[in-house]
């Protein structure tokens, strides 16, 4: 790997549901960098460049066990839409998107970095778009082979759901992350009050057949697929916000205890997915492992979480690439693609 060192603005807060998640992969991201020697800047799209002192009250937050309200989303909003035109970024080698939710992974601020001419780290600004958009991405899971739960997008009639997805269903919100606004249904009474709390978070609400079984994720860097990982849930239960982010809620294992076939499959399936959606740099892509031993693809990250003992940089670690290492190779391929 070169031993350059390189000038690096990492970006994170946003105002999507998953701004302190980002806060949190920025914190640690920014320690991983410079622990490398590399030149690391710390800026907030609310605020832009932080002072370090700023640096240290706001890094030092924790993930609470809900996601931030909606108004004090808005409050911040006004601020982002300036953040690419900061010195700041001016003379930077690479953007570090740790961005997650919102505008942050949709594609917007990627395609504003490339408006600028800048690199950064992850996928370009349609790639992003497609895997932040379940609806699109199913399809595209569909046409690479890869199975995923049956689905219909909201409206559609009682009948119709009961015919082809049955009961319990998953109710979530087409464009969000972190099962940000999902609920399972477990019958047809409940569904309108899990589709208006969905439509709280995104105007498109998808409806999708429930998989019971073991929830396994899969990390791709570069173009190879990393250790296959399993989160220990129960069968009939949801990886939720709370799971994902409170210590201790559940119980990660990297690698997996899994035959080696159903490795092998769900290895192939990431990549099948990546290069599907077109992805770059690095992903992690969900499976629900069914009671016969099928995969099921539940949706692919294109900025996934990126604290230590995120999903990603366990499946990196359990591969023999340490956190350091992986946010400096994810950096070395923005620059690259950029490049071209």
């Amino acid at each position: 790997m070169p031993d350059s060192k390189l000038k690096v603005a990492v970006l994170f807060g946003g105002t999507s549901e998953e701004r302190e998640v980002s806060i949190a992969s920025g914190a640690q991201v920014i320690q991983a960098l410079r622990s490398a020697g590399h030149h690391v800047l710390a800026v907030e799209t609310s605020r832009g460049l932080l002072s370090d002192e700023d640096e240290v009250r706001l890094l030092s937050a924790k993930v609470d066990e809900a996601p931030p309200a909606s108004d004090a989303l808005a409050v911040l909003r006004s601020a982002e839409t300036s953040l690419i035109r900061t010195p700041a970024l001016a003379d930077v080698d690479v953007v570090f998107l740790a961005l997650h939710g919102g505008t942050g992974e949709d594609g917007t601020v990627q395609a504003m970095l490339d408006l600028a001419g800048m690199a950064y780290t992850g996928s370009g600004h349609l790639a992003s778009a497609i895997a932040m958009d379940k609806d699109m991405s199913k399809r595209l899971f569909v046409a690479a082979g890869v199975a995923t739960p049956r689905w219909h997008m909201v409206p559609c009639p009682p009948e119709t759901v009961t015919r082809d997805l049955g009961y319990p269903l998953v109710v979530k919100p087409n464009r969000q992350g972190s099962t940000v606004g999902l609920s399972i249904v477990r019958s047809p009474d409940a569904l309108d009050a899990a589709i208006q709390h969905a439509a709280r978070f995104d105007r498109e609400v998808m409806l999708e057949q429930f998989i019971a079984g073991r929830e396994l994720t899969v990390g791709v860097l570069g173009d190879q697929a990393l250790a296959v990982g399993e989160i220990l849930i129960e069968p009939q239960a949801v990886f939720d916000y709370r799971a994902k982010y409170q210590p201790g809620a559940v119980r990660e294992i990297f690698p997996a205890d899994l035959p080696d076939a159903i490795t092998a499959a769900a290895q192939d399936a990431a990549l099948r997915v990546h290069r599907a959606l077109k992805l770059d740099g690095y992903s992690r892509t969900d499976f629900r492992l069914d009671a016969q031993g099928r995969l099921w693809c539940l949706e692919v990250n294109s900025l996934p979480g990126m604290t230590a003992t995120s999903l990603l940089p366990q499946s990196a670690a359990a591969s023999g690439v340490s956190f350091a290492e992986l946010c400096e190779r994810i950096c070395r391929a923005g620059i690259a693609r950029r490049r071209g």
